[in-house]
């Protein structure tokens, strides 16, 4: 059923018609990106940016510090990529932090379990079209949607069912079985360390919460962002830029009071509507539900108001950047597929000929993150809530050691052991968990030794405070940037009308690579020489340009600057000579006005930062006729 004060809407199917070879052609043969290493044959899920590549980027980078770090007030923070075991040991991810695979049972070629599913079902969709009735279309549609939740065993059930081979040789396949998809890095000369490339920047925020909470005088909530590379040893990776094995992440890591998840601006958001895709509708085949975000929060389809807070704000920022409002949807995870230290997460999908493709990831984390790393550094991890009515009698956990029983059976252990709880005397929270864990197992563990009762005790009493000591819940915004980047890519390729070899990308001008050609109209020494006057007046706003004074005729000029995405045009003519003024042209509508030279670089300048709109120029100068 669908949600009461929701509009049910279907998303149309990925388009047939969309050239994705002559867009991943033009993106290579421009240098947005190629295979890295590619005179020695490349390494697949590795790629390089060219500057026009690199430039895009950097822009979308400054947009989101913009759009998130500067108007939320957040919290930058840079920190290492080489994280030692004990950190990715806390947080789950040695442990938990993988993927499923098969293998070609005769030339051993690895594939991703759920993808060759997700292939398997695409093929049969496609292939038996006129034999399948609409429950079987229905059973197969929804199998894929749940193909990344399936565990080892359901894998295996459908993939036998469904009769997947090698997609490269169609062999058998072997069971699934998991693969650990992060990088182990040795630390120092003997390698006796071992750790970890990163394979998400979050747990460098999370180290360093306690620094985090002092620099920002000890106040919640509060948010702290990371922009940085992330390295995931990918199975089989595929899809240019979509699925690689290095790439840059931007993440947010809001901290909040566990029972105080409001948001202070979400009535600036509350009216914003979203395509939603819950859990409900994924199951009963029901569609996207287009609704307000505080109508979402109101039914609790989305779990508070500050992680529809930050959906709102997704959604706005990807916008800004050009992704088409049609072709994105939020979809909330299914139960299990949910990470380990999710409580609830939405994926801002967007999308491409690929498919629904995943680039932002929501989760509220809980307090998953603080409560692993206290209890496996001991370090207090916590915040202070002072009581607003006063003190009050509240319940706390106190324990007794006996330091010469721990002494005895640890020897000079033991200090690691006192060590630890000593760090545990205000962490309420942490005791609390291990008073549970000494009820369920009989003993605690630290630092892998175990304690039993006759060496530590724990007991509820109750105490007169003034406030108390509580673990941060973490909500996550997760940005993967490659991947939105190939999405703006497919969003903004356009071929001119009744002219298909006429392709060009109608990049934002706040993220094109360079925001203004430069173009005498021949290459002329009187014509040359006006170019200074101009790309001076640029350089002191900060405006990008590229001069082409090619012996090219200015029709491909104009051509090859539109392919890179460069939104507008300076052209000088021999119009100029008389009177200073130069065309100024907009890359989609081709359309021209003539401008004196001393307003050039100014309405650029607004132009650029998208504070004036062109159809606002064309009311201050002539068109120019064509």
């Amino acid at each position: 059923m669908q949600n009461k004060g929701a509009n049910p809407v279907q998303v149309e199917e990925t388009s047939k018609k969309f050239n994705r070879s002559a867009l991943e052609e033009l993106l290579k043969r421009r240098y947005f990106y190629a295979p890295a290493f590619s005179i020695y044959n490349g390494v697949k899920g590795l790629y390089d940016f060219g500057p026009p590549g690199a430039s895009v980027k950097n822009n979308l980078l400054q947009l989101w510090r913009q759009h998130f770090i500067l108007n939320e007030g957040l919290l930058e923070i840079e920190t290492t990529a080489i994280t030692p075991e004990v950190v990715f040991k806390a947080s789950g991810h040695v442990d938990k932090f993988q993927d499923f695979m098969v293998k070609d049972k005769v030339t051993g070629d690895c594939f991703r379990a759920d993808h060759l599913l997700e292939q398997t079902i695409d093929q049969i969709l496609t292939e038996q079209q006129g034999n399948l009735n609409e429950d079987q279309r229905s059973e197969l549609v929804l199998l894929k949607t749940k193909a990344g939740s399936l565990s080892s065993e359901e894998l295996a059930a459908a993939l036998s069912k469904y009769n997947a081979k090698s997609p490269d040789t169609g062999n058998e396949i072997s069971e699934p079985f998991p693969f650990n998809l992060m990088f182990p890095v040795p630390i120092g000369p003997t390698s006796k360390e071992l750790g970890y490339l990163r394979p998400e920047t979050a747990q460098g925020i999370f180290v360093n919460f306690k620094r985090l909470l002092e620099y920002n005088s000890g106040h919640l909530p509060f948010g702290a962002a990371q922009i940085g590379l992330s390295f995931r040893n990918e199975i089989s990776p595929r899809s240019a830029l979509l699925r690689v094995r290095e790439f840059t992440m931007a993440e947010i890591e809001y901290f909040l009071h566990p029972q105080e998840k409001d948001h202070p601006q979400f009535n600036l958001v509350r009216d914003i509507e979203l395509n939603l895709y819950p859990i409900e509708s994924q199951m009963n085949d029901n569609g996207i539900l287009c609704m307000k975000i505080g109508d979402a929060v109101a039914q609790k389809i989305v779990a508070n108001e500050t992680l529809g807070y930050f959906l709102a704000r997704t959604q706005c920022f990807l916008q800004k950047v050009g992704i088409q409002a049609d072709k994105l949807r939020f979809r909330q995870h299914l139960r299990n597929e949910m990470a380990h230290y999710a409580c609830d997460c939405w994926d801002a999908e967007i999308e491409t000929s690929y498919g629904w493709i995943e680039c932002v990831g929501n989760a509220d984390r809980s307090a998953y993150d603080l409560s692993t790393h206290s209890a496996k550094s001991g370090e207090l991890l916590v915040a202070f809530n002072e009581f607003k009515e006063g003190p009050r009698m509240v319940d706390v956990i106190e324990y007794t050691v006996s330091k010469s029983a721990v002494g005895k059976m640890f020897l000079s252990k033991s200090k690691i052991i006192f060590s630890y709880l000593e760090k545990l005397a205000s962490n309420q929270p942490q005791l609390a968990y291990l008073k549970k864990q000494m009820e369920t197992n009989g003993f605690i563990e630290i630092e892998g030794m175990k304690l039993t009762p006759d060496l530590i005790t724990f007991k509820q009493i109750q105490k007169k405070l003034s406030g108390e000591f509580f673990v941060p819940s973490v909500i996550e915004p997760s940005f993967g940037i490659g991947r939105i980047m190939y999405c703006i890519f497919e969003h903004c390729y356009r071929v001119r009308p009744n002219d298909e070899q006429r392709a060009f990308l109608s990049l934002k001008p706040s993220i094109a690579p360079i925001k203004v050609s430069v173009l005498p109209l021949m290459p002329k020494p009187e014509l040359q020489a006006v170019i200074p006057s101009i790309t001076d007046s640029l350089v002191e706003l900060n405006i990008s340009f590229k001069v082409d004074d090619s012996s090219t005729t200015i029709g491909r000029r104009y051509a090859r600057t539109d392919e890179i995405g460069i939104p507008f045009g300076i052209t000088i003519d021999y119009t100029t000579l008389t009177n200073q003024t130069v065309t100024l042209r907009e890359r989609d509508s081709t359309e021209q006005v003539r401008i004196p030279i001393p307003d050039v670089a100014h309405n650029l300048s607004l132009l650029v930062s998208e504070r004036f709109s062109w159809d606002y120029i064309r009311t201050l100068y002539p068109l120019e006729k064509a």
